[in-house]
């Protein structure tokens, strides 16, 4: 990665693969390994650009920010709100949204009157645990209807109890990540959420903002299920839990899979976590953002 002439260009081989004016560009991602010298990471960070070093699961290993991070408006904000709860209902209203849409993409058959009755019961929810019931209601619902021919049981996090289990984790660990780099951008404090609370070590807010947009995964999962791409002879079972029969060789083709379904979305994704900044910084001004499938 070069800085001409006020672009920065990518060069690969000894050739330009592609530039753009550093007044068009708010950060660059890199996404694995990339040569790049501590001159133009100063040169970018002067023209308020940010660089983050991914890697292939997205996962951010490095970062040199602009300013973000001493976004202390932004943090005190997140600190004293009293409005978490409001937030809260409004993250798992667009969560049951997000997940009827892909029921309905796929003409599934399933009772929609647990999809009404979980939105009437967000109007006058008292707690976080009421909201935890509610969509717990939901999810069961929607997860043994959207994967119901593909011998789901249930949804069971980094277990690996069986195959579908296995390659959601790995598609919202992407998205996660994703996530998690786009609210470091805006400098939020990733750890402060809403509708997860502080856990040690535990990303919080990152939780909450994926929520909405976790159906982007569940949609991408089943395609390829009709698509066939998902074959039982790649893995196999053992200790237990699932794994790829060959390792990373395996893995890559799968990790391909969700990767270009968050990338198909990628201005999607900024768009709501920007929503989200603005509605952070002024609530009186900006509504809270809503995620359309």
């Amino acid at each position: 990665m070069q800085l001409t002439n006020s672009n920065i260009r990518f060069v690969q081989d000894g050739n330009a693969v592609n530039q753009m004016s550093v007044h068009t560009v708010f950060a660059v991602f890199v996404v694995g390994d990339m040569s790049i010298t501590t001159a133009l990471l100063k040169k970018l960070t002067s023209y308020g650009i940010s660089v983050f070093f991914l890697n292939y699961n997205l996962a951010t290993k490095a970062a040199v920010m602009a300013e973000a991070q001493g976004n202390y408006l932004l943090r005190q904000k997140q600190y004293t709100t009293t409005k978490e709860l409001t937030i809260a209902a409004a993250i798992v209203a667009n969560k049951i949204d997000s997940q009827e849409a892909v029921l309905k993409h796929y003409e599934k058959f399933y009772d929609k009157n647990v999809f009404d009755h979980a939105r009437n019961m967000l109007k006058n929810v008292k707690d976080n645990q009421q909201l935890l019931g509610v969509e717990g209601s939901v999810g069961k619902e929607y997860f043994q209807t959207l994967f119901e021919k593909e011998g789901w049981n249930r949804r069971a996090p980094q277990t690996k109890e069986d195959i579908t289990n296995l390659l959601l984790d790995i598609g919202y660990t992407y998205l996660f990540n994703y996530c998690d780099a786009l609210l470091r951008l805006f400098g939020f404090d990733t750890y402060k959420g809403y509708y997860h609370k502080l856990f040690f070590q535990r990303k919080s807010l990152v939780c909450d903002i994926m929520e909405p947009m976790r159906p982007i995964i569940d949609y991408q999962l089943l395609k390829s299920f009709h698509l066939k791409q998902i074959k039982e002879k790649d893995f196999i079972f053992q200790n237990g839990r699932f794994a790829f029969k060959d390792g990373f060789k395996t893995s890559k083709v799968y990790s391909s899979i969700f990767l270009t379904a968050i990338n198909d979305r990628r201005e999607d994704i900024y768009s709501y976590i920007l929503d989200f900044y603005h509605y952070s910084m002024d609530d009186s001004k900006y509504k809270f953002p809503y995620f359309t499938l």
